[in-house]
């Protein structure tokens, strides 16, 4: 990732007053970058085709196993 281009992070509406319980994404180049709001300094980088196939599987349930 590009040092000198700025990243607009996007926080979900459901993330609480503080904001510290949340996944923040953007794009940036061409790609979806994801971090925690609580360290920030860890990134994860995907393409927008896997993320939207990630997020079609929690949709669809195939995730809630996890957090029951």
């Amino acid at each position: 990732m590009s040092a000198t281009l700025p990243i607009n992070w996007q926080k979900s509406s459901f993330s609480g007053g503080g904001g510290e319980n949340c996944v923040e994404v953007a794009l940036h180049e061409g790609a979806i970058v994801m971090r925690e709001s609580d360290e920030p300094g860890s990134m994860i980088t995907t393409s927008p085709a896997k993320l939207a196939a990630f997020i079609a599987g929690v949709k669809n349930g195939e995730f809630d196993h996890l957090v029951n």
